[in-house]
Protein backbone atom coordinates (compact mmCIF):
# COMPACT_ATOMS: atom_id res chain seq x y z
CA UNK A 1 0.00 0.00 0.00
CA UNK A 2 1.13 3.52 -0.82
CA UNK A 3 1.94 6.06 2.12
CA UNK A 4 -0.16 8.23 1.36
CA UNK A 5 0.48 11.03 3.63
CA UNK A 6 3.44 12.56 1.39
CA UNK A 7 1.08 12.72 -0.94
CA UNK A 8 -2.01 13.86 0.91
CA UNK A 9 -0.12 16.70 2.10
CA UNK A 10 1.70 17.73 -1.27
CA UNK A 11 -2.04 17.79 -2.77
CA UNK A 12 -3.49 20.10 -0.01
CA UNK A 13 -0.12 22.19 -0.57
CA UNK A 14 -0.49 22.51 -3.83
CA UNK A 15 -4.06 22.94 -3.90
CA UNK A 16 -3.59 26.29 -1.69
CA UNK A 17 -0.92 26.89 -3.81
CA UNK A 18 -2.08 27.23 -6.90
CA UNK A 19 -5.36 28.96 -6.01
CA UNK A 20 -2.85 31.96 -5.02
CA UNK A 21 -1.03 31.88 -8.05
CA UNK A 22 1.77 29.98 -7.26
CA UNK A 23 3.84 27.04 -8.56
CA UNK A 24 3.08 23.72 -7.13
CA UNK A 25 5.50 20.91 -5.36
CA UNK A 26 6.06 17.91 -7.04
CA UNK A 27 3.94 14.96 -6.12
CA UNK A 28 4.95 11.35 -5.93
CA UNK A 29 2.77 8.77 -6.45
CA UNK A 30 0.12 10.91 -7.33
CA UNK A 31 -1.34 7.95 -9.66
CA UNK A 32 -1.60 5.76 -6.29
CA UNK A 33 -5.33 3.91 -6.49
CA UNK A 34 -6.32 4.77 -3.08
CA UNK A 35 -6.83 8.52 -4.19
CA UNK A 36 -9.40 7.76 -6.45
CA UNK A 37 -11.31 5.40 -3.77
CA UNK A 38 -13.99 7.84 -2.05
CA UNK A 39 -12.31 8.81 1.80
CA UNK A 40 -13.29 11.75 4.27
CA UNK A 41 -10.57 14.13 5.44
CA UNK A 42 -9.78 17.05 7.54
CA UNK A 43 -7.34 20.08 6.43
CA UNK A 44 -5.70 22.09 9.40
CA UNK A 45 -3.66 25.25 8.71
CA UNK A 46 -1.63 26.44 11.56
CA UNK A 47 0.41 28.80 12.04
CA UNK A 48 3.32 29.41 14.62
CA UNK A 49 1.20 26.69 16.35
CA UNK A 50 -1.61 28.66 16.62
CA UNK A 51 -5.08 27.13 13.96
CA UNK A 52 -5.31 28.99 10.92
CA UNK A 53 -7.94 27.17 9.76
CA UNK A 54 -9.70 23.76 9.85
CA UNK A 55 -12.37 22.29 7.15
CA UNK A 56 -13.12 18.72 6.48
CA UNK A 57 -15.57 15.84 5.81
CA UNK A 58 -16.98 13.54 7.93
CA UNK A 59 -18.39 11.21 5.49
CA UNK A 60 -16.70 9.46 2.36
CA UNK A 61 -18.69 10.86 -0.71
CA UNK A 62 -15.91 11.68 -3.13
CA UNK A 63 -12.57 10.67 -4.32
CA UNK A 64 -9.86 11.02 -1.50
CA UNK A 65 -7.72 13.21 -4.09
CA UNK A 66 -10.41 15.20 -4.88
CA UNK A 67 -11.73 15.73 -0.83
CA UNK A 68 -8.10 17.01 0.38
CA UNK A 69 -7.85 19.44 -2.46
CA UNK A 70 -11.14 20.76 -1.45
CA UNK A 71 -10.99 20.66 2.34
CA UNK A 72 -7.12 22.43 2.02
CA UNK A 73 -9.20 24.82 -0.66
CA UNK A 74 -11.97 25.68 1.78
CA UNK A 75 -9.35 25.50 5.45
CA UNK A 76 -7.34 28.24 3.40
CA UNK A 77 -10.12 30.33 2.37
CA UNK A 78 -13.99 29.33 3.40
CA UNK A 79 -13.10 28.62 7.34
CA UNK A 80 -15.65 31.63 8.89
CA UNK A 81 -13.20 32.20 11.64
CA UNK A 82 -10.46 33.86 10.15
CA UNK A 83 -9.59 35.95 6.56
CA UNK A 84 -8.95 34.04 3.74
CA UNK A 85 -5.27 32.92 3.72
CA UNK A 86 -3.14 35.74 1.88
CA UNK A 87 -0.11 34.95 -0.55
CA UNK A 88 2.41 36.18 2.03
CA UNK A 89 1.33 33.50 4.49
CA UNK A 90 1.71 30.56 2.61
CA UNK A 91 5.50 29.88 3.33
CA UNK A 92 4.44 30.47 7.49
CA UNK A 93 1.79 27.85 7.03
CA UNK A 94 1.62 24.49 8.34
CA UNK A 95 -0.55 21.75 6.79
CA UNK A 96 -1.90 18.94 8.71
CA UNK A 97 -4.52 16.39 6.39
CA UNK A 98 -6.12 13.65 9.05
CA UNK A 99 -8.04 10.58 7.03
CA UNK A 100 -10.96 9.85 8.73
CA UNK A 101 -12.09 6.48 9.45
CA UNK A 102 -15.83 5.77 8.73
CA UNK A 103 -17.83 6.65 12.02
CA UNK A 104 -19.15 4.19 14.24
CA UNK A 105 -22.43 5.36 16.35
CA UNK A 106 -22.02 4.94 19.98
CA UNK A 107 -24.70 3.22 22.35
CA UNK A 108 -24.61 4.82 26.13
CA UNK A 109 -27.29 5.24 28.99
CA UNK A 110 -26.65 9.18 29.95
CA UNK A 111 -23.49 11.35 29.75
CA UNK A 112 -21.65 9.34 32.51
CA UNK A 113 -21.76 6.59 30.34
CA UNK A 114 -21.25 8.31 27.45
CA UNK A 115 -17.84 9.96 28.95
CA UNK A 116 -16.83 6.90 30.14
CA UNK A 117 -16.71 5.19 26.84
CA UNK A 118 -14.46 8.30 25.40
CA UNK A 119 -10.77 7.40 24.48
CA UNK A 120 -8.47 9.96 25.21
CA UNK A 121 -6.18 10.60 22.02
CA UNK A 122 -7.63 8.11 19.95
CA UNK A 123 -11.39 8.89 19.14
CA UNK A 124 -12.47 11.93 17.32
CA UNK A 125 -16.01 12.66 18.02
CA UNK A 126 -19.47 13.23 16.19
CA UNK A 127 -21.96 15.49 18.81
CA UNK A 128 -25.41 15.87 17.26
CA UNK A 129 -29.11 16.51 18.79
CA UNK A 130 -31.62 17.97 16.65
CA UNK A 131 -30.37 20.22 14.03
CA UNK A 132 -27.43 20.84 15.60
CA UNK A 133 -24.07 19.10 14.74
CA UNK A 134 -20.19 19.35 15.67
CA UNK A 135 -17.10 17.58 15.74
CA UNK A 136 -13.52 17.19 17.18
CA UNK A 137 -10.50 15.34 15.59
CA UNK A 138 -8.60 13.30 18.09
CA UNK A 139 -5.90 16.16 17.84
CA UNK A 140 -8.20 18.10 20.04
CA UNK A 141 -7.47 15.97 22.65
CA UNK A 142 -4.52 17.33 23.46
CA UNK A 143 -5.87 20.94 24.11
CA UNK A 144 -8.72 19.35 26.39
CA UNK A 145 -7.44 16.24 27.79
CA UNK A 146 -10.39 15.91 30.49
CA UNK A 147 -13.32 14.04 28.79
CA UNK A 148 -16.02 16.36 30.26
CA UNK A 149 -14.33 19.11 29.00
CA UNK A 150 -13.75 17.62 25.80
CA UNK A 151 -17.33 17.00 25.57
CA UNK A 152 -18.42 20.43 27.09
CA UNK A 153 -16.51 22.37 24.28
CA UNK A 154 -17.96 20.21 21.98
CA UNK A 155 -21.59 21.26 22.85
CA UNK A 156 -20.47 24.90 23.10
CA UNK A 157 -19.32 24.23 19.53
CA UNK A 158 -22.83 23.00 18.24
CA UNK A 159 -24.16 25.96 19.77
CA UNK A 160 -25.17 24.82 23.34
CA UNK A 161 -24.53 25.34 26.96
CA UNK A 162 -20.90 23.13 28.28
CA UNK A 163 -23.85 21.37 30.79
CA UNK A 164 -26.51 20.97 28.00
CA UNK A 165 -27.45 17.13 28.02
CA UNK A 166 -31.02 15.73 26.79
CA UNK A 167 -32.36 12.06 25.76
CA UNK A 168 -32.05 13.48 22.14
CA UNK A 169 -28.68 13.37 22.06
CA UNK A 170 -25.90 11.62 19.44
CA UNK A 171 -22.88 10.57 19.16
CA UNK A 172 -20.22 8.91 16.79
CA UNK A 173 -16.52 8.10 17.15
CA UNK A 174 -14.00 7.66 14.54
CA UNK A 175 -10.21 8.08 14.36
CA UNK A 176 -7.64 9.16 12.21
CA UNK A 177 -4.79 8.35 10.40
CA UNK A 178 -2.33 12.05 10.05
CA UNK A 179 0.31 13.55 8.53
CA UNK A 180 1.66 16.87 9.31
CA UNK A 181 4.16 19.08 7.20
CA UNK A 182 7.81 19.19 9.22
CA UNK A 183 8.83 22.56 10.65
CA UNK A 184 10.32 24.80 8.58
Amino acid sequence: MTDLGPILLALARNAIASRLGQPARPVEASHAPELDAPGATFVTLTQHGQLRGCIGSLEAWRPLRQDVQQNALAAAFDDPRFEPLAADELDLTRVEVSLLTPAEPMTFSNEADALAQLRPNIDGVIFSVGSRRSTFLPQVWEQLPNPGLFMAHLKQKAGLPADYWSSGVQLARYTVKKWKEAQT
